[in-house]
């Protein structure tokens, strides 16, 4: 009950002098405003990230190019790997563990039939690519073994890439052109949204050695995804895939390897490093920004004792302790903090959103645990901006503040 008349006269003060109490929450509503828009875009990042890990599959393995340095700095990528690694991988006898495996060319072009022209993605691969990402064809067929060793000209659409240049009308055995060549559709493919970080409904698949060969002309690929035979064999199969490849790049016991192999958890782990990376940086830049608004609420608080001394000296001729003083004045900053921090929680909120709406890149999510971090922090920083204040004011001498005019 004390307490509560504490906070009813702690409210009349800060009441009386509404303007001054706004001032002084604006810099506690900028830094609780930037912790949540911040912590928003990072917190839906991650999910946005993390379902696309999971879109992946935990039994997957991509190997890429060695980054290639000079006077140790980076230079390109070492352009290795070949469609045979991948046939030498998926080789029961050299790795067991392995089920299949993709090579990968992916590059952009422009796809046209008759007056439409679309940019699209353009995949080659062989024919294991569909079953070991769950991709299922509604029209056709996907690419066989037999497009791929005979290096026929056709291509299977992803699903915006059929409605881009087909609108509702049947696709199958038409003709497109890609990069000026003449391909057969002979495949339409379910709507998936992303797997992994590419969306797939905007891309077209041709066989492997056509897209190296009659397309791109080149001799190595972009990516070798793997599907592991066992999730729980990941790791043996990660392994049996470096010992396989650097036997076939002749890479000498010592030597770095020209190529990096990753799977879903080597990537998460990379992964939450650099998010808390960011998430040091953010908080930091929301923590100065609170700062500078405890800055100002102590200014105010000091402004707000000064003016008030006749008042306190009144307080503590009635029989008021030095401890109610300072609690008054502590439960002010309190006030004044925590109101600043809801205001700057729907800021954050509409900022976020903003954000989502106008960029259209990125994905916002606010869990509950952040909201009640930036609260917790700017009633702290309004407390500890406070006790200087509070303290002065419990201080004074009740004769001079009597006196005070």
């Amino acid at each position: 009950m004390f307490f509560l008349r504490i906070c009813m006269m702690a409210w009349r003060g800060l009441r009386a002098n509404l303007l001054r109490s706004m001032l002084a929450t604006l810099g506690v509503i900028i830094g609780v405003a930037a912790v949540i828009s911040a912590m928003s875009i990072l917190e839906g990042t991650k999910r946005d990230i993390i379902d696309r890990f999971k879109s992946l599959g935990s039994d997957q393995i991509t190997v890429y190019p060695a980054s290639a340095r000079r006077e140790g700095r980076e230079v390109g990528v070492v352009q290795t790997l070949k469609p045979e690694d991948a046939d030498a991988i998926a080789s029961p006898g050299m790795c067991p563990d392995v089920a299949a495996a993709a090579p990968e060319v992916l590059a952009g072009a422009q796809v046209k039939y008759l007056n439409r022209n679309v940019s699209l993605t353009v995949l080659g691969t062989n024919e294991h690519y569909a079953d070991m990402n769950t991709y299922k064809v509604v029209e056709g067929s996907f690419i066989t073994r037999e497009d791929v060793v005979a290096k026929r000209k056709v291509v299977v659409l992803g699903h915006k890439a059929a409605l881009d240049l087909f609108g509702h009308r049947p696709a199958l055995n038409a003709p497109v052109k890609i990069r000026g060549l003449g391909f057969r559709v002979i495949g339409v493919m379910e709507k998936k949204g992303n797997i992994g970080f590419r969306n797939v409904d905007s891309q077209v698949v041709v066989p492997i050695t056509t897209a190296m060969d009659r397309m791109f002309g080149i001799d190595t690929v972009t990516a070798i995804t793997i599907k592991a035979a066992d999730p729980t064999r990941v790791a043996a199969a990660t392994q049996q895939i470096n010992r396989v490849l650097r036997q076939r790049h002749g890479i000498r016991p010592g030597d770095k390897d020209d190529f990096n192999v990753f799977n879903q958890e080597e990537q998460r782990k990379q992964f939450r490093e650099v998010t808390n990376i960011f998430a040091v940086v953010l908080y930091s830049i929301a923590g100065i920004s609170l700062v500078v608004g405890g800055i100002g609420i102590m200014n105010i608080m000091l402004v707000s004792v000064t003016e008030r001394t006749r008042e306190i000296g009144v307080r503590m001729a009635v029989g008021a302790q030095r401890w109610d003083i300072l609690r008054q004045f502590l439960v002010e900053a309190g006030t004044i903090s925590l109101l600043g921090g809801g205001f700057g929680v729907l800021l954050g909120y509409a900022m976020a959103d903003l954000l989502e709406k106008v960029t259209r890149l990125i994905e916002t999510y606010t869990p509950m645990r952040v909201v009640l971090w930036a609260l917790g922090m700017a009633v702290v920083t309004g407390v500890l901006s406070g006790i200087y204040p509070a303290y002065k004011a419990s201080r004074l001498d009740p004769v001079e503040a009597l006196r005070y005019e």
